[in-house]
């Protein structure tokens, strides 16, 4: 395999597509600093994220009142939740120096739920944005057809449509062995450069335009439309915690997303210039991890911002300590109550008694 197929196959993204030939060739140590602190970051947010994420289904799912607000946020954390379930596999491979030891399933399983968390994210959150609008400026329409029902339905959309945006990663993902390693990476075309870089781009342009683009512009023009009618107006609309809480996820979600699309566009001019391969090896690592940031990031702003969400865990933890409280009184009472029985035993009948 000569260098022109390696850079027509390789990519550098480690969330969906990193970790691929070129590294493996030995431009990259086990010890290389970027991949330390990716290793590092990974472990934050899948010990972050799995609590974080787990907290907040409970609450929403079991501790509060099935609202259209909560079925966004649950499908949200969800989404979050199963993504740092498979981070293990990731932390794993960039250990064992870019070594895949789980077999093409498993590859292919890993990148898929990589990549549907992202569009499940900014699909969810493009829809928290829009409904936000909706509910606090036409009131009227809300009251007809906002329903905790429908936007099951809603949900059940956006899982399907983040299903079918990734099915590209269960069919060009693959393994292969190298320099006795074996390598997980997309395989658009191993013998044919130009194919491979063209559909690399392919994948590329649709990733970042329906996963990036038009989320924003959708999320951007909504947003400014509601600032606008809140300024207008005195009563009318008032920003609530949910809003502002809202605002909070959105915004951390393009701090931890826009430089990894950016570093996606800068690969794609990879394929006419090679001047941008020491950048992307440096840079894919660091803004990799800071998308895998965002997973963990979303339940720490409900509890910062959301007075409700606060609210709800503050009650649900009172609730599991006094429960576990109540648990612990009887369990003492019941030890007592079998010592004291035992250090005072009954006196056994004489036979006068008996008689």
């Amino acid at each position: 395999m000569n260098d022109s197929e390696d850079f027509g196959n390789y990519s550098y993204e480690d969330y969906m597509e990193y970790g691929d030939l070129e590294d493996i060739k030995g431009d990259y140590a086990q010890t290389e600093p970027t991949h330390i602190i990716s290793v590092v970051i990974y472990s934050i947010c899948f010990a972050l994220g799995l609590i974080g994420n787990g907290i907040v289904i409970w609450v929403t799912a079991f501790k509060s009142k099935r609202t259209v607000n909560s079925i966004w946020l649950l499908n949200l954390a969800v989404a979050d939740f199963v993504f740092v379930l498979f981070l293990p596999f990731s932390i794993d491979y960039v250990l064992r120096d870019f070594h895949w030891s789980f077999g093409l399933a498993m590859c292919k399983i890993n990148s898929f739920v990589s990549v549907m968390n992202m569009y499940a994210s900014v699909l969810f959150l493009t829809v928290l944005s829009v409904d936000r609008y909706v509910s606090l400026v036409h009131l009227s329409w809300c009251q007809k057809w906002r329903s905790a029902w429908r936007a099951c339905w809603v949900c059940g959309g956006v899982w399907a449509a983040a299903a079918v945006l990734s099915l590209p990663t269960l069919v060009f993902r693959d393994t292969f062995q190298l320099h006795n390693k074996v390598v997980c990476f997309n395989n658009f075309h191993l013998h044919d450069g130009r194919t491979a870089a063209m559909r690399h781009i392919t994948m590329v342009a649709v990733r970042t335009t329906v996963g990036f683009l038009l989320p924003f512009t959708a999320i951007t023009v909504t947003g400014i439309l509601l600032a606008i009618k809140v300024n207008q107006s005195d009563d009318s609309v008032r920003l609530s915690s949910f809003s502002k809480t809202v605002s909070a996820v959105i915004l951390a979600f393009f701090l931890c997303w826009v430089p990894f699309h950016a570093f996606s566009l800068m690969e794609i001019a990879m394929h006419s210039s090679y001047y941008l391969h020491n950048v992307l090896k440096t840079g894919f690592p660091l803004v990799t991890s800071l998308a895998f940031f965002n997973s963990c990031v979303n339940p720490f702003l409900y509890m910062l911002v959301g007075k409700k969400v606060r609210h709800l865990l503050k009650r649900s933890c009172l609730d599991i300590t006094k429960s576990s409280l109540r648990e612990l009184s009887q369990s003492i009472s019941a030890t007592e109550s079998v010592s004291v029985a035992g250090e005072n035993p009954p006196e056994e009948p004489t036979e006068l008694s008996v008689l």
